[in-house]
């Protein structure tokens, strides 16, 4: 079976490579891994397996009642960090208080993400699902970088969708300015960014002090799904995915000893997918660099290779 037929996204598409999956049996204890929309869906189900292996769990979300909410089911000593990570000064101060409190983290998985189907702009006058899915996660991942390093092996997981595989990145037109905007459109597109600036995350730390991943989790029954998607979560409900088969291979590209070995790669079910299935997609090497450039630019934030 074709790991990127539409059936694979599926729940039945799960159960089939599961098949192969060897059990996940790494104790992390002593490990600290921050994950980002662990209030629900994939970020909780994540913040639950990596806690039940001995993980501390910093759990980040906007909402300071989820968060504790969420909490009393991870195992281990989580925290919480409550921030709105399409406010680019609250990723701010989110990383400057990670880095007061926290002498090592060993993973960030940047698993937050919106699906808006109006285009929104935020307080700072940003696009909200780029601000949300692109910008803050690219200024989040700079600003830990450097504790990162000094916890090597280290591990950025960020989680991105299949429908990044729709779209081509436009780095001069992030926040869909210039263009109709489309809820799918944005989300996808801001994805596809995602998945651009993991690889060249990579290219940055080749010796892998710190390796970069990104992955596609299928289509998993969230809330986020429910609510930004009605129509297509009341036809699907039946073959989606749960959060915890949705989570799997985000655990296992934290936890498991083969993720560790390489860098900048995109998996699905715990195996490396392309990240092209059509030529139109496909970005040149200016398209890269002005989209890191953007980037940096909204953010205000690099990083120093070194």
């Amino acid at each position: 079976m074709n790991r990127l037929q539409i059936a694979s996204f599926t729940n039945i598409g799960y159960h089939l490579h599961a098949r192969s999956f060897e059990p996940l049996q790494t104790d992390l204890t002593g490990q600290t891994v921050v994950v980002t929309g662990a209030t629900g869906g994939l970020g909780l189900a994540v913040s639950r397996r990596l806690g039940a292996m001995g993980a501390r769990v910093i759990m980040v979300g906007r909402s300071e009642e989820k968060l504790h909410e969420a909490k009393a089911s991870v195992g281990g000593t989580p925290s919480i960090e409550v921030a709105d990570l399409s406010l680019l000064d609250e990723v701010r101060e989110l990383g400057r208080r990670i880095l007061e409190t926290e002498p090592r983290i060993d993973s960030l998985v940047n698993n937050v993400g919106v699906l808006l189907p109006q285009r929104e702009v935020t307080g700072e006058g940003l696009e909200k699902t780029m601000a949300t899915n692109l910008a803050g996660q690219f200024l989040l991942t700079n600003l830990l970088i450097p504790r990162l390093l000094e916890s090597p092996p280290a591990r950025v997981i960020s989680v991105s969708s299949g429908g990044m595989y729709s779209e081509r990145i436009r780095p001069a037109d992030l926040q869909f300015t210039n263009r109709e905007y489309s809820g799918t459109a944005a989300y996808a597109h801001s994805k596809r960014g995602q998945v651009i600036v993991t690889e060249m995350w990579a290219e940055r730390f080749p010796d892998q002090r710190i390796v970069f991943h990104s992955m596609h989790p299928g289509w998993a029954a969230t809330a986020g799904v429910a609510e930004s998607l009605p129509t297509f979560n009341m036809m699907m409900k039946p073959f989606l995915r749960t959060p915890e088969q949705g989570a799997d291979t985000i655990v296992w590209l934290a936890a498991a000893a083969e993720p560790a070995a390489t860098t900048g790669r995109f998996w699905f079910d715990r195996a490396v997918a392309p990240t092209h299935l059509i030529d139109s997609t496909r970005e040149t090497a200016a398209d890269r660099a002005r989209l890191w450039d953007e980037l940096v630019t909204l953010t205000g934030s690099d990083v120093l290779v070194g």
